[in-house]
């Protein structure tokens, strides 16, 4: 949407370790990414930083950026640009007003969002929305897909959701927050406990009776994929039972956005094992009193990484009917389908591109207001 836009907007890659400062111009990085120690335990020193990359950044460009656009963890205030208390960054205690400091100290607007809504946006605009769309032209097929759900899974079980170009942030900046749905195994539990690093972890855990400190999940899935030690069909279904518990909840959420499904972060590179689990949840029957059937969703779910179902997603299902009392006829699509497929940006792309973004369609806004 914005590849041949000239405005150049810089951003940051917020990690607990390292921050990655950068900028965009038409959905293309144009500096060498600068990379500085992000001291979260030191607020001064953190936001000295902040500065500092953002000034190397600038210092390197020919041309004066139009904002700065990132996404920080929370909780947090982003309409406001304030950052609440955050476990990884233990500087940031009591609110700190990010986004305003950062106004005063180069002069431009600032915005700051989470990462799930920037991945999705990133996803809508830039990724897997536009991609779909072109692949159902080329297939001779009219439908066209508007809507996004955007689903991280790593640390936490992030996600972000777009209605027709617009990324959906809340009244409170709540929009699109599956971590805290009802978890379908522990249902006095968040669902992230079931669909994280942890929940990786953890499950493993109880299946092997084995420290799993020192495991990370890409250890697991090595486990899964027979190239490491350690009990392989436990490994399977550790990835398995987060596919199910995760497909649970984007099963309430698509009842409510009805678009296609974007998966990235860290853990999906699980997918092979994730999908199939989460695929098989959502194509589950709920029933009534009387006995009566349905299926969870009405819209027929495809796994888009699959080559078979990718094709029949693409093919037009689409039909005619006549028109009552004349020979007129009006195009009729009964099929109702929904695709999920895994990021190909992957989940730091899409999100820089989601800030970019976002940044652009705020700044729009402010104009034509």
């Amino acid at each position: 949407m914005y590849e041949h836009d000239e405005r150049v907007v810089m951003t940051l890659d917020a990690g607990g370790t390292n921050f990655v400062f950068s900028a965009i111009r038409g959905c293309v990085s144009v500096v060498e990414p600068v990379c500085l120690p992000s001291v979260p335990d030191d607020l001064d020193g953190c936001l000295s930083v902040l500065v500092e990359g953002f000034r190397k950044v600038k210092g390197s460009l020919m041309e004066e950026p139009v904002a700065i656009s990132f996404a920080f963890p929370g909780p947090a205030d982003y309409e406001h640009g304030v950052i609440g208390d955050l476990p990884n960054f233990p500087a940031f205690c009591g609110g700190v007003a990010l986004g305003p400091f950062l106004e005063e100290k180069f002069g431009i607007p600032v915005f700051i969002n989470n990462d799930g809504n920037l991945f999705a946006y990133g996803e809508a605009l830039s990724g897997a929305l536009p991609q779909l769309n072109h692949e159902l032209e080329a297939a001779g097929n009219p439908k066209r897909y508007r809507n996004l759900l955007g689903i991280t899974l790593g640390t936490g079980f992030g996600a972000g959701v777009v209605i027709d170009n617009c990324l959906l942030t809340g009244d409170n900046g709540c929009g699109g927050d599956v971590w805290l749905m009802r978890n379908k195994k522990y249902p006095d539990m968040l669902a992230e406990e079931s669909v994280s690093i942890r929940a990786v972890r953890r499950v493993y855990r109880e299946l092997t009776g084995e420290d799993t400190d020192v495991l990370a999940p890409k250890d697991i899935f090595d486990i899964a994929e027979g190239i490491r030690a350690g009990n392989r069909e436990a490994a399977i279904k550790c990835f398995e039972e987060l596919g199910e518990m995760a497909g649970a909840a984007i099963v309430c959420a698509l009842n409510i956005v009805d678009g296609i499904v974007v998966i990235g972060g860290g853990v999906s590179g699980a997918f092979k094992y994730i999908l199939p689990a989460m695929i098989r949840e959502m194509k589950r029957s709920i029933s009534t009193f009387a006995g009566l059937n349905f299926d969870c969703l009405q819209s027929k779910v495809y796994n888009l990484m699959d080559e078979k179902e990718h094709s029949l997603f693409l093919e037009n299902k689409s039909g005619y009917v006549k028109m009552p009392f004349t020979e007129k006829l009006v195009t009729y699509d009964c099929s109702k389908k929904i695709g999920i497929m895994v990021s190909d940006l992957g989940a730091n792309k899409a999100i820089a591109l989601g800030a970019y973004a976002y940044a652009l369609s705020q700044l729009n806004k402010n104009v034509a207001f």
